[in-house]
């Protein structure tokens, strides 16, 4: 029986009901989505039940054997990968319309987790002009041109989700990055109430340290176990850990978290 509601809507069914697959039928864009994070996103979602468009950039392999792996499990393809730069608006515009065209016109999910990092970490009085446009065409551009472009062609019945990507690290070397990711939180977080009216959620993700090549890369293993010290559950985030918050936000069940930065970091503050 549904329970009664105060306001003439049924209530939805809280735990029983729920659908095995909560993503069937929903089609998620993923950029970085063979990455470290992005691909266990990429994965879970389409466990989930979603059909997965990987964008990548760079070398074409890892995606490969990522819609390989996904497509094995289902009896028709359910993942495409999809040559991306996302700092490139008619990349991105591309990326949208090759998701339509393969999956269909309605479009349901974008989670934008493509980022670069300057692995020698330099402080902002060692830092080039080239190294700050680097990271923020790529992590703060990249992201606004994949959000234009969903807020203009996500579904407008309650199923849209946006979802983007942050950071929890503040460390000294870190100061551009972090000021690339400051830029998206604000993004998100104005966005999400530009898109009133329209059922479309944004949310940020802001992971703390995580084992993924982007942690490991340019730090001695002293400089890694300093920073799995400061971590109060003592270990590193896994991508797994990140990718159930992206499962959780882009679901039914997460339709009511909006305009939020949600720190998946273990307690690293």
């Amino acid at each position: 029986m549904e329970a009664a509601s105060t306001n003439g809507v049924s209530a939805r069914p809280h735990l029983n009901g729920q659908p095995s697959f909560p993503l069937e039928g929903r089609v998620a864009i993923v950029t970085g989505g063979a990455g470290g994070i992005g691909s266990a996103v990429s994965s879970h979602l389409a466990s989930l039940g979603a059909k997965v468009v990987i964008a990548y950039i760079g070398d074409a392999v890892p995606a490969q054997k990522l819609v390989t792996s996904i497509n094995s499990t289902g009896s028709s393809p359910r993942a495409i990968d999809v040559l991306c730069d996302v700092s490139k608006a008619s990349d991105v515009k591309s990326l949208f319309d090759t998701a339509a065209s393969t999956f269909g016109p309605d479009l349901h999910i974008l989670v934008t987790t493509a980022a670069v990092l300057d692995y020698g970490h330099p402080k902002v009085a060692e830092t080039s002009e080239e190294t700050y446009d680097y990271m923020f065409n790529t992590n703060m551009k990249g992201t606004f041109l994949c959000c234009r472009e969903a807020t203009n062609r996500l579904v407008r019945d309650g199923k849209g989700r946006i979802v983007t990507f942050s950071s929890s690290v503040l460390r000294p070397g870190y100061a551009i990055y972090a000021a690339s990711k400051g830029a998206v939180e604000a993004m998100t977080k104005t966005m999400a109430r530009e898109l009133r009216g329209t059922g479309i959620t944004a949310n940020a993700v802001a992971p703390g340290p995580t084992a993924t090549p982007m942690f490991y890369e340019g730090k001695t293993e002293e400089d890694q176990a300093n920073i799995i010290a400061e971590v109060p559950l003592g270990r590193l985030g896994l991508p797994e850990d990140i990718a159930q918050l992206v499962g959780f936000l882009v679901s039914d069940a997460g339709q009511w978290v909006n305009a939020q930065v949600i720190r998946c970091n273990g307690g690293n503050v």
